[in-house]
């Protein structure tokens, strides 16, 4: 192992990926429907939401969802056909204190999943857990700045408080410890999944580039391969839009802040080179990235909020172009499902819900109907995204299907070898 390490990612990687590819087929075929080297995943985001009781403020808790996850889970077990569940991050709402004892209740309830269950964590669980606007809005039980003092208001059990003692929130919503604790409750076995089944990943954290070992804290990003498919998951939070809102609302972002977003984007960027390069080494016939942010949606901000993205974002359009074979992401974070979306072309189609608030179509959000204009010019055709519904009721999972050898013409539920449906779940 250490000559291999010495020899580089790539290798590394590769060995790891051949040697979960066997597992990870024997698991797909297990009480499988489908025809042979056909997988399907069940996918799903931004689920179970809720609000966290908080007298101070009047407000009244909402767990009807995490009360709705045994069941949910067991609409996703009772599928016989499906190989693996990819959650697309955040665990909880906005509205939902950033609390240790949440996230292992999740991490406890998710074992009882049948299929393996690979999670990439969402803005909700960790980048955002330092926001709060105000006693009455208490956000995740954070804090905000005060001019006029200089200090931080704490969201405390009383009250707004100073003392840190007094926060409701885990190490008072500091992002960087609720990270640690995700990792804790979630990644505590590198190269392990949670649920039940056999899928071996490669971690990060045991696969770094020897030139970057500082990476060796991503565990949560993972990557695997099946069925001529290699998959990739990387940490990208939406909501701060990859911590461009300075925690706390201080005035100017901390060093500690600067440095968090600057290093876990160069360790995602040097992930996904190390991904395509096995997908390009073991000639698979596609690349499927998962995030939990939606890099493109504005969510009311000017173009510049989404800066921080386009490291990602550019490295995405350069692999993906270069690869020449269909890539696919998934991603949550904005809500609304949107079943065809190619961001990385000024000519493709998006097609989606309709927004409840508004009665248009999802894609009305976007400048001119493209968002590809949020940021700079792309012109990437085997490109494809899909955003997975969350946050609201009935809870719903989609399914995704990937078929090597099918080469789908791209429609509003298929491209190259994927098909996908959503699941709605309206008796929950």
């Amino acid at each position: 192992m250490r000559r291999t390490l010495r020899r580089g990612l790539v290798t590394l990687v590769a060995v790891g990926l051949a040697s979960s590819a066997g597992s990870a087929g024997t698991a797909s075929a297990a009480g499988s429907t489908l025809p042979g080297g056909t997988l399907a995943l069940a996918v799903f985001g931004d689920s179970p939401y809720g609000k966290s009781a908080y007298a101070p403020a009047g407000q009244s808790p909402d767990t009807s969802q995490y009360q709705k996850s045994p069941a949910f889970i067991g609409t996703i077990n009772s599928d016989p056909a499906l190989s693996d569940v990819i959650h697309v991050g955040d665990i909880h709402s906005g509205k939902e204190f950033c609390t240790a004892d949440y996230d292992t209740s999740i991490a406890s309830v998710w074992q009882t999943f049948t299929k393996p269950l690979v999670y990439t964590p969402g803005d909700n669980e960790w980048a955002d857990c330092h926001k709060a606007s105000s006693l009455t809005s208490p956000g995740e039980g954070g804090g905000f700045y005060d001019p006029a003092s200089g200090a931080i208001n704490y969201v405390g059990a009383s009250g707004l408080s100073t003392n840190p003692a007094d926060c409701v929130s885990y190490h008072c919503g500091n992002p960087l410890d609720n990270l640690a604790e995700v990792r804790r409750d979630f990644f505590a076995q590198p190269g392990h999944t949670l649920g039940s089944g056999t899928l071996n990943v490669v971690s990060q954290a045991t696969a770094y580039d020897p030139s970057h070992p500082a990476d060796a804290q991503y565990v949560e990003n993972v990557m695997w391969a099946q069925n001529d498919i290699v998959f990739a998951t990387i940490n990208v939070p939406g909501g701060s839009n990859n911590d461009a809102d300075p925690w706390y609302k201080v005035p100017t972002a901390t060093q500690a802040q600067t440095d968090e977003r600057t290093n876990r984007t160069a360790a995602d960027v040097r992930w996904l080179d190390a991904a395509f390069a096995d997908a390009r080494a073991r000639h698979a016939k596609a690349v499927v990235i998962t995030a939990q942010a939606d890099m493109w949606d504005l969510d009311g901000k000017t173009k510049d909020h989404l800066t921080n993205y386009e490291p990602i974002i550019s490295e995405v359009a350069a692999k993906t172009t270069e690869f020449g074979r269909p890539v696919l992401m998934l991603n949550g974070d904005s809500h609304l499902y949107r079943r065809s979306d190619n961001p990385l072309s000024p000519t493709a189609t998006c097609t989606g819900e309709t927004d409840p608030a508004t009665g248009a179509s999802v894609c009305a959000h976007d400048p001119g109907n493209n968002a590809w204009n949020e940021h700079p010019y792309y012109n990437v055709s085997n490109f494809h995204r899909i955003v997975v519904h969350g946050s609201t009721t009935p809870l719903e999972w989609l399914r995704l299907t990937a078929d090597p050898n099918a080469n789908y013409a791209l429609t509003g539920s298929t491209y190259g070898p994927f098909s996908w449906q959503r699941m709605p779940q309206p008796q929950l």
